[in-house]
C-alpha cells in the first residue's frame, strides 16, 4: 500500500515539473490550431515573406560560417601540433562568455564610420564607400558565427582527438592523402558530434532576440516582441509564436531521421596517435589563423567595451548600475536555486520508478531549452493572465486591482523553469549515474529510504553535480535577454534589460559597463569546461 502510494505521489510530481513546459507550450500550440483569419491575412500579406526569408538567410548563412570556423579550428587544435596549440585549445571556448548581443553591439561600435577601424584607415583613403556597412546581413551573420562557432568547435574538437589522428593513419593505408582522409574518413566519422553543435547553433540563432534587434534584423523572436509590445497585439504574438515552435520541432526531428541507426564508435583504447608537427610557415599560419579569430570573436571586442566603460566610468558605476546588478543576481540566484531543486526532484522519481512514463515525462519537461524565450513569455503570461482574472472575479475586486501574478517575479521564474530545465537535469542526471545501486541497498539495509534517501545518501553524493546545475543556470539567467525583458515587474531593470535599452538607442558606452558584468559572469563556465581533462 505504501508502495503504491508512493508510486503515485512520483507520478504526481514529475506530472507536476512537466506542467511547468506543458503549459506555455500548449497554449502557444493551440493558437495553430485556431487560427484567426484577419491575423493570417495580415500575416501572409505584409510579414511571413519577409520573416522566413530573412530567418532561411540567417540560419544558412550562420551555418555555413559556424561549420567553417568550428571544425576548421577543431581540426587543427586536435591533430596538429602549432605554437600556441596549447593555449588555443581552451582560449578558442571564450566567446561562450560573451552574449552573442553583447558581441553585436561590440563589433559595430568597432567597424561603424566613427569606429576605430574607419577611424584608422580613413586618412588614408579619399573615401570609406568601400568599406562594407555592417549593420547589413553579412555583418549579422559573421557575428552570430564569432559567437556561436564554439558549440561546433567544442564537439567536434573532443570527436577529432579519440579518433581524427587514427582516421588519418586508416587513409594512408589506403593510399590517401591527408587532406583525402579528412575528408573521406575523419569528417564522415565526426558527423554526429559536429550535427549536434551544428543543431545547437540553429536553435540559438532561431531563438536570438538581442543581436537581431541591434541589426534592425528582423525574424520570427522580434516580430513576437512587436506584435506584443508595439502593435499590442497578444493573438499575434502567439501565431508567430506558434509557427516559431513549429520549425523547431521540424528541425529536431529532420536532425534525427537524418541520423537514423547509424552508430559510430572507437575501436580499442590504445594510446592516442602523437600529433602531427606543422613546422615553419604552416605551424605559423595555423596561430595566426586561430589567434585571428580569438582577436574579433572576443579580445578586440572585450577591449572595446573596457574602453567605453572607461570613458565614464565615474559616472556609470553609479547606485543605479548596483541595483540592475543586484536585480540580476538576485533573480539568477533564485532560479538557479530553484531549477536545480526541481531537477534533482525530476532525477530522483525517474531514477526511483525508471518507467516509460517517467522518462518521458522528463523529456518534455527539459524540452523548454529548444524553445526561445519569446515564445516561453507568451505562452507564460497567457495562463498567468487568465489565472489573475479568475482570482479577481472571483475576490470582487472589480477595477481595483489588474494583476495578481502578471508582472511579478513568479512569473518570470516560471518561464525560467520551462526555458532552462534541462540545463540543470543535464547536470544533476549526470551527478546521479555515478550513484551505483548497491548504495541504495546498502542505505536500505541500513534502513534509510525514500525521501530520507535522497537526504542523507543522494545530497552528498551529488553536491558536484548540483553545484555546476546551479552555476549554469546563473549564468543563463544572468545572460537571457527576451523573458526578462517580456515578463518583468515594471520597472525592474537587470544588467540585459540595461543593454537592451541602451543598444536600441545606439548608447554604447552607457551599455558596455553592464555587458562587462555579464561577460564576467560568463567566464565562470568556460573556465569550469576548460578544466576538464584534454582529451586530446
Amino acid at each position: 500500500m505504501n508502495r503504491h502510494l508512493s508510486a503515485w505521489s512520483h507520478r504526481l510530481l514529475a506530472l507536476a515539473i512537466s506542467l511547468f513546459t506543458i503549459v506555455p507550450l500548449g497554449v502557444v500550440m493551440l493558437s495553430a490550431f485556431t487560427p484567426d483569419e484577419a491575423i493570417w491575412q495580415h500575416l501572409l500579406s505584409f510579414a511571413l515573406p519577409e520573416l522566413l526569408a530573412n530567418t532561411a538567410v540567417m540560419l544558412l548563412g550562420v551555418s555555413a560560417g559556424v561549420l567553417l570556423i568550428g571544425v576548421s579550428l577543431a581540426w587543427l587544435v586536435a591533430v596538429y601540433e602549432f605554437p600556441g596549440r596549447r593555449l588555443f585549445n581552451w582560449a578558442l571556448m571564450l566567446p561562450l562568455a560573451m552574449p552573442a548581443y553583447v558581441l553585436a553591439f561590440a563589433q559595430v561600435g568597432i567597424l561603424e564610420f566613427s569606429g576605430p577601424v574607419q577611424s584608422l584607415l580613413r586618412p588614408h583613403f579619399d573615401n570609406m564607400r568601400w568599406f562594407p556597412q555592417v549593420r547589413s546581413t553579412w555583418g549579422l551573420i559573421l557575428v552570430m558565427s564569432l559567437s556561436f562557432y564554439p558549440y561546433v568547435y567544442l564537439l567536434s574538437r573532443n570527436a577529432f582527438a579519440t579518433m581524427g589522428r587514427r582516421a588519418l593513419e586508416v587513409g594512408q593505408s589506403l593510399g590517401l592523402s591527408r587532406r583525402e582522409g579528412f575528408w573521406r574518413i575523419a569528417l564522415p566519422m565526426a558527423r554526429p558530434w559536429i550535427m549536434g553543435g551544428l543543431l545547437l547553433v540553429v536553435m540559438e540563432s532561431l531563438a536570438d532576440f538581442g543581436t537581431v534587434a541591434v541589426f534592425n534584423y528582423d525574424t520570427f523572436t522580434t516580430a513576437v516582441y512587436k506584435a506584443w509590445f508595439a502593435l499590442f497585439s497578444l493573438d499575434t504574438a502567439k501565431q508567430l509564436a506558434s509557427l516559431l515552435v513549429i520549425m523547431v520541432f521540424a528541425m529536431l526531428v529532420l536532425e534525427q531521421r537524418s541520423r537514423g541507426r547509424r552508430a559510430y564508435s572507437q575501436a580499442g583504447r590504445g594510446a592516442p596517435a602523437p600529433r602531427i608537427v606543422l613546422g615553419g610557415w604552416q605551424g605559423w599560419a595555423a596561430a595566426a589563423v586561430a589567434s585571428a579569430v580569438l582577436l574579433l570573436a572576443f579580445v578586440l571586442p572585450l577591449l572595446q567595451l573596457g574602453y567605453w566603460a572607461s570613458r565614464d566610468f565615474a559616472n556609470q558605476f553609479s547606485a543605479d548600475f548596483l541595483g540592475y546588478a543586484w536585480r540580476s543576481v538576485l533573480l539568477s540566484l533564485l532560479a538557479a536555486v530553484l531549477v536545480t531543486f526541481l531537477a534533482l526532484l525530476l532525477c530522483y522519481v525517474v531514477r526511483r520508478e525508471g518507467g516509460r512514463a517517467f522518462k518521458l515525462a522528463a523529456r518534455v519537461a527539459t524540452l523548454g531549452y529548444a524553445i526561445p524565450g519569446t515564445v516561453l513569455a507568451v505562452g507564460v503570461f497567457v495562463p498567468v493572465a487568465w489565472l489573475d482574472n479568475q482570482i479577481i472575479a472571483l475576490m470582487g475586486w472589480g477595477g481595483e486591482v489588474t494583476a495578481v501574478f502578471k508582472g511579478t517575479l513568479l512569473a518570470m521564474l516560471v518561464a525560467f523553469v520551462a526555458r532552462f530545465l534541462a540545463v540543470a537535469y543535464s547536470s544533476v542526471e549526470t551527478a546521479m549515474n555515478r550513484i551505483t545501486r548497491s548504495h541504495d541497498e546498502a542505505a536500505r539495509n541500513l534502513g534509510v529510504s525514500g525521501w530520507a534517501l535522497l537526504r542523507r545518501v543522494y545530497l552528498p553524493l551529488l553536491s558536484g553535480g548540483l553545484f555546476s546545475g546551479v552555476l549554469m543556470v546563473f549564468v543563463d539567467v544572468m545572460k537571457e535577454m527576451p523573458i526578462t525583458l517580456m515578463t518583468r515587474p515594471f520597472g525592474w531593470d537587470t544588467l540585459s534589460v540595461r543593454v537592451y535599452n541602451m543598444t536600441s538607442e545606439g548608447m554604447w558606452d552607457q551599455a558596455a559597463l553592464p555587458a562587462i558584468a555579464i561577460v564576467l559572469a560568463g567566464l565562470l563556465p568556460v573556465i569550469l569546461l576548460s578544466r576538464q581533462r584534454d582529451v586530446a
